[in-house]
């Protein structure tokens, strides 16, 4: 792994946090050991992809806008009782998070069909799903993340099922308070995806929460407000997200 020089950050408590060894880069962030080794420092690059990597690019202050968007709603969600990874901020980019041992899957929630679920199956595009559909895939770059399900989750030893159990209804649970606080924002949270890890036995909810995992509709418009902007060059995607930023960030709900 590479080494880079270490940096000295103040965090909550007076603490200082010393960012050590490259431990991971991956599309869009990087994660940094640090002399805790119960803590991690995850670094929002300004990188955004999209079709398993085949379209990238670089924009400038992406990186700290799904930065803030991730810490507000992992603020959120643990105001609400939910278990997440998230410490702190330690500056616009980089966020303090719990070391986990991540679980390979990818928890995707969907209220509304759109995307993959309208090309793979027989749903019109903005059918409501009523439950939400919980679906889930397993995380493998190599394999373009294939859908998974409980018994091949079992056979694998990825998850128990209690652990199962706990990771779907955590899944609900989030979105239940999203689809709720977006609402009063005027925005329909369509489908988003999660990741979750664990320390020790407890399951937390890792990775990030933003409008690169999200996609978002606004209520009265039906535009996009996530990285399908960007997908499919419907307009300037920085602009679009940092709306959504002010949007969910201003306090009170959107008129």
């Amino acid at each position: 792994m590479k080494t880079i020089p270490e940096r000295e950050k103040p965090v909550k408590g007076g603490i200082i946090l010393k960012q050590t060894k490259l431990l991971q880069s991956g599309k869009v962030k990087s994660v940094f050991e640090t002399d805790d080794i119960g803590r991690l420092i995850v670094e929002f690059r300004d990188d955004i992809t999209a079709f398993d990597g085949g379209k990238k690019d670089t924009l400038k202050g992406k990186g700290s806008c799904n930065a803030a968007v991730s810490s507000f709603f992992f603020q959120l969600l643990e105001k609400q009782g939910i278990k997440t990874h998230f410490i702190g901020m330690l500056d616009d980019t980089r966020m303090e998070v719990r070391r986990l041992s991540m679980i390979p899957l990818e928890v995707i929630v969907r209220n509304y069909a759109a995307g993959s679920l309208v090309r793979n199956y027989p749903f019109k595009e903005g059918q409501k799903l009523h439950p939400p559909l919980v679906v889930l895939d397993y995380k493998d770059d190599s394999r373009h993340d294939p859908m998974i399900n409980d018994e091949i989750i079992a056979a694998l030893g990825i998850a128990t099922p209690r652990e199962l159990e706990t990771i779907k209804e955590t899944a609900l649970l989030v979105n239940r308070h999203l689809s709720a606080f977006l609402a009063g924002q005027g925005i329909t949270l369509v489908d988003f995806k999660l990741e979750f890890g664990k320390a020790g036995k407890t399951i937390y909810l890792g990775d990030e929460i933003s409008m690169d995992s999200m996609r978002l509709w606004d209520k009265k418009t039906k535009e996009s407000l996530d990285k399908d902007v960007y997908r499919f060059d419907r307009g300037d995607v920085m602009e679009v997200y940092a709306r959504v930023l002010h949007r969910i960030s201003s306090g009170g709900n959107y008129p």
